[in-house]
């Protein structure tokens, strides 16, 4: 039996974003019978962590494990707590050739200490970078710097660097080069099933006549209310074309800084078309809105391979995204690309209004056709358990 132990996510159940979906679809999806998983979760992730110490999920053994809330070093204090308990539970159960695979490089100064203990057992480390980091706006400098760092310290002792995105591993054996750091592409996958949920349907009508909102007649955000995702530029560039549609964004901004700085700074309260709905939960009646929207704007550009992203190429017909490596490695011809110069998205929002059905229809094909070869969960499953195996 291989053990697995994955630490980095949050936890399973899934209750957030990519890491953990990505643990979840991974347990839940699993093809081999020799493959043992056991997730760190963090006490406060569900009610199952906060009641049990230890339990099943997926198949999967979940071990709990408490952090004190310390700022942006709570993430470090959780994986180091983590690891040290991965590893006193393999040398515990006498794991044969264990494996150590952490999600984000938050531990990097420590790591030396920890792979030490990790070959004594006979077990490798496996790491996932994520994306860079040390760009995120929401950061202050010192833990950007510390990000930074840390990321070069994880990837000098690894045995094996898992990318989800081709330009990580680019960037990875570019910038690392002196460790001759031995990578793998593994990218996320995403769901590919349709949402059952029909027009006539009582959750769909009662959302779209709450936000005033019709189907087909709106450009559409998902994602986390932070700068990085580029909010300001897509919400100025809307402002200024003269798109007749409006622009819907799915997202949270309760309590958020960020919104005020932004309404402040864009006036958007003042166009009607902008509508900031909240968040959707209702997994179905999202995937019906992303269906039913006309278009996808995608701020993202600090990821890897960004979740949503995939979800938008799966789901919505017509895709504007920023022109990053990251973005054009995964949607390569099937979308729009914009930069951040002053007229730039409100011209592609112009070319994208002009579509015709026939034009959609070919972006459609091209989109789900990447989708289908590359980021099923499926394909993603069978590769992690390949290497896993090996």
């Amino acid at each position: 039996m291989k053990h697995v132990y994955i630490i980095g996510s949050k936890g399973i159940p899934a209750r957030y974003g990519g890491y953990e979906t990505f643990v979840e679809k991974l347990t839940a999806g699993q093809q081999s019978p020799d493959i043992k998983y056991h997730v760190a979760s963090r006490r406060d992730n569900t009610e199952l962590s906060q009641e049990n110490d230890v339990f099943e999920y997926n198949s999967a053994e979940i071990f709990s494990i408490d952090v004190p809330n310390i700022g942006p070093a709570q993430a470090i204090a959780y994986d180091i707590k983590a690891l040290q308990w991965a590893i006193k539970n393999a040398k515990d159960i006498e794991a044969e050739a264990p494996i150590f695979y952490i999600l984000a490089a938050r531990i990097g100064p420590f790591m030396g200490k920890y792979v030490k203990q990790i070959h004594a057992l006979g077990g490798t480390y496996l790491i996932n970078p994520d994306g860079h980091e040390w760009k995120r706006a929401k950061w202050p400098l010192p833990v950007r710097k510390y990000w930074k760092v840390s990321e070069r310290g994880m990837i000098k002792h690894a045995d094996l660097v898992v990318a989800d995105n081709r330009k990580i591993e680019e960037y990875i054996l570019d910038e690392y080069k002196l460790f001759e750091p031995s990578t793998t592409f593994i990218a996320y996958g995403t769901d590919t099933t349709p949402t059952k949920l029909r027009s006539s349907g009582k959750s769909v009508r009662d959302w779209y006549a709450e936000h005033d909102v019709f189907e087909n007649e709106y450009y559409l955000i998902v994602g986390r209310f932070v700068p990085e995702n580029n909010y300001e530029i897509m919400i100025r560039e809307f402002m200024i074309s003269n798109s007749s549609k409006d622009l819907v964004i799915v997202t949270n901004v309760e309590k958020n800084k960020f919104y005020q700085k932004l309404l402040k700074r864009t006036g958007f309260d003042k166009d009607k078309r902008i509508k900031f709905v909240g968040t959707v939960y209702d997994q179905p009646l999202l995937r019906y809105i992303r269906e039913n929207a006309y278009a996808y704007l995608h701020g993202h550009e600090v990821g890897g391979t960004n979740p949503s992203l995939l979800e938008a190429l799966s789901s919505t017909q017509l895709n504007l995204l920023v022109d990053v490596g990251f973005n054009r490695d995964v949607a390569q011809y099937a979308a729009i690309y914009w930069n951040k110069n002053l007229g730039n998205l409100a011209a592609a929002i112009k070319h994208a209004d002009s579509y015709t059905a026939d034009e959609l229809l070919k972006n459609v094909k091209q989109a789900r056709q990447i989708i289908q070869n590359e980021y099923t969960w499926q394909k993603i499953i069978t590769k992690y358990e390949m290497v896993f195996n090996k």
